[in-house]
Formats: C-alpha cells, structure tokens, sequence
C-alpha cells in the first residue's frame, strides 16, 4: 500500500496577518478546501507542540496535529492527511497507532501515518519528555513500525520489543483499507533509508535535484538488499514554494520577505518564481523519480497563491 501523495500542502505556520485564535481554525480550513480544490492530492502537519525556527519564535501559534487533522478531515472529502512525521518519542506507539486509525474511521479511509525518530532537543525538555540519544531512538523507531503495520492489519496484537510492548492490544474498528499507508521521514542514508525500505510505504527526501537523486540511489540500494521491490514505495520530495502569478510578482515577493529578514541563503532553498518557471523547478525533480512533492508556503494565508500553485503543480504529477 502506498502513500497516497502527489502534492502535498505542508502547513507549519498558523500566525497569519489580522488573524486571531477566534479566527485561526477557519483560516486553516479555508487553506485546506482551497488546496483541495486546486488539486493538492494531500494535506500535513509538523508534530510540534511549539514552533520551531526558521518558521517563527517558538510562542506563536502551534496545534497538537492529529487533532487538527481529524477537523480537517471531517470537513474535506478528498485530501488524504497525515503528520509530516510524528515524533516516536511524544506517544506510546500503540496510541499513535490508534489515533491514526481514529484519523482513518473519521476521514472514510484517508488517513497515512508519518512517523520519524525525533530530533528538537529544546521542545523535548519544555514539555518533560526524555530526549534518548539518537541510537535509541531509531531501536523505538523500529519498534514503533512494527506496532503500526500489526495495529493497522490485525483486530488485536501484541508485541514485545526493548523499548516499547503491547499485549492483546485492540484497534478495532479496523482501517476502512485494511491497512494505513507508513511514511517514514528523514533522509539518513544508513538508517532511515533502510527502515523504509525495510518498513516504509513512503519516504520525503530533503535537498536539491542532485542530492535527492542520490538518496533515491540509496534507497533503490537498500531495497535490493531486503529484496524489496522499490516501485511499493512512494517517494516524495520537501520544498518550499514562493509563486507569483508573474515574474514581477515573484521579485516582488521575494524583495518583501527578504526586506522580513529572511537571508538570501535561506531564499536560495525555496523554488521561486511565476507558474512556468516552478513549474520547470518541479518537473526537474519528477524526472529523476520523485513521484510526489510536499511542499509549504511562506504565504499560504493567501488562498489565490494555494490555487495558483495547486493548479500550477497538481498536473504535473497527475501524469
């Protein structure tokens, strides 16, 4: 089973301009129906309970993100929605498991379940969870998969690992698929890329052309290993979109986030420009093998960008 993504809207930013906490949860809603109809295959949340940097200081706007997934699902009817990716150390992984499957239920059999090890040592401490060196947490990594795929496959499992175990644990009602897709995140070539291939029915690569091209390599690699056929998994893409209707609109919302302070470096990571020129950027991508592409916006408060990019981006890997 795949991960139903081709493009997918990341929101990680809920600070928006002239718009309150009565106001917000309708402003994300508006975000998510204008995605749909543009033809974004897919919404996702951080699993952040504050804000991390570069989006913005850690006290602006964060929501628990299965929470706001289920919202947005009982108001949607076609994006598919998943945490891009829960943290392994924030939940019991068969409670991750359920809340997924509650996710599924409520969106009639839209829901993916991301999953990554953890990584924001500061949030960790705020909120009173142990912060494991980085070997544990791929050892609960690992398990937390296994508990997933048999939560998500069987009325009742049990498992009994180093880290985490469960015992005629229940997950009734089951998956309206008989199953929930896994996205594995992150792009550490020794491990992360051999749990997906391993475990995974997704992964979102991190870096440009020539570097996801690589990671590709590497995971085509991995799956041989574990005799595993590398067409079962999707493979998607991280960026960030700054679209402008023409090119002079682009410069211009480039000049005013850099007059924000947002530094030339961090603008160089971001595919700007108007609908051909992303366009182009993106296509580049789909030629090396990515099949789907996650993407946030600086300025996704703006439901004319949303459309502009869904309908900019949505054909091309809808071909």
């Amino acid at each position: 089973m795949r991960v139903p993504i081709t493009l997918d809207l990341h929101i990680p930013n809920f600070n928006y301009p002239d718009v309150g906490n009565d106001q917000v949860f309708q402003r994300v809603l508006d975000i998510a129906l204008t995605a749909e109809k543009a033809g974004f295959s897919s919404v996702s949340l951080m699993d952040h309970l504050h804000q991390i940097g570069p989006v913005g200081p850690p006290q602006n706007f964060m929501f628990e993100g299965s929470t706001m997934l289920a919202a947005i699902a009982a108001r949607t009817t076609k994006l598919t929605l998943g945490l891009l990716v829960g943290s392994v150390t924030y939940r019991n992984p068969a409670i991750a498991a359920k809340t997924t499957t509650t996710l599924d239920i409520i969106s009639g059999g839209r829901a993916w379940h991301g999953l990554g090890a953890g990584w924001f040592e500061e949030e960790h401490n705020a909120y009173g969870y142990e912060y494991p060196p980085l070997k544990l947490r791929f050892e609960m990594l690992e398990e937390a998969l296994q508990i997933a795929r048999a939560m998500f496959t069987h009325g009742q499992s049990s498992f009994a690992g180093e880290h985490f175990h469960i015992e005629g644990a229940y997950n009734n009602p089951q998956p309206i698929r008989g199953d929930i897709p896994i996205l594995i995140g992150g792009s550490g070539e020794r491990k992360t890329l051999r749990f997906v291939a391993k475990y995974g029915d997704g992964c979102n690569l991190f870096g440009g052309v020539d570097q996801v091209k690589h990671l590709l390599g590497v995971l085509e690699q991995h799956c041989s290993d574990v005799g595993r056929d590398a067409s079962q998994i999707t493979k998607t893409a991280m960026g960030r979109v700054l679209i402008g209707a023409t090119h002079e609109a682009a410069e211009a919302k480039v000049e005013a986030m850099r007059a924000q302070g947002v530094t030339d470096e961090a603008l160089a990571t971001m595919i700007t420009g108007d609908p051909d020129t992303v366009g182009e950027r993106v296509t580049a991508l789909k030629e090396i093998g990515v099949e789907g592409l996650t993407l946030s916006m600086p300025d996704s408060y703006d439901l004319e960008a949303v459309d502009l990019v869904g309908r900019t981006l949505a054909p091309i890997f809808a071909s």
